[in-house]
């Protein structure tokens, strides 16, 4: 019984996270913007700057670039299957084996910003074709229980917000 609370409140907790960074901002207006500031990012910065971890046990700012393009993979696989399928189960994900697994520290800065700029547009055009009645459909998460598109767009923003802070934190933390 403790554990489902515990579960429970992590959830809500990871949502109202997520909601408190988007606050009264339009989804799509910060799920429109984030490319831009991504590629800003890289450009601002030299490839050694961007490899590096200045914080042992967490990502570097190039990991967490690349962690917004496994994000756009799998939020826009996501929101496809909910729209097509009542109710589907949809599984999380270890962000940290992906983010190994894919060895982003070693990809040109440039290219992985292009990749999730690419990944976003197509996704925006998905997100921006749908109607009230599509946002209300929802699927069964492994870990979060019920989500609606609506819900997932949400968070999807909200997730943008997370992780544009945590690499400006990270490159001050850089000297």
């Amino acid at each position: 019984m403790a554990t489902a609370s515990l579960q429970e409140g992590t959830i809500t907790a990871y949502r109202q996270r997520l909601a408190a960074f988007l606050g009264d901002q339009e989804p799509l207006d910060v799920l429109s913007r984030t490319p831009a500031l991504v590629g800003a990012t890289v450009r601002t910065h030299d490839r050694r700057r961007l490899r590096v971890r200045p914080i042992e046990g967490k990502w570097t700012p190039l990991e967490v670039i690349g962690h917004l393009c496994d994000c756009e993979w799998v939020y826009g696989y996501r929101a496809r299957l909910i729209l097509c399928e009542d109710n589907p189960a949809i599984l999380g994900m270890d962000q940290d084996a992906w983010v190994a697994g894919q060895r982003y520290n070693e990809r040109e800065p440039l290219e992985l910003a292009e990749e999730f700029r690419a990944l976003r547009a197509h996704n925006l055009r998905l997100w921006r074709s749908l109607g009230p009645a599509e946002l209300a459909r929802t699927g069964q998460h492994s870990e979060r229980g019920p989500e609606s598109l609506d819900l997932l767009r949400t968070l999807l923003a909200g997730h943008d917000l997370l992780h544009l802070d945590q690499l400006q934190r990270l490159l001050m933390a850089i000297v």
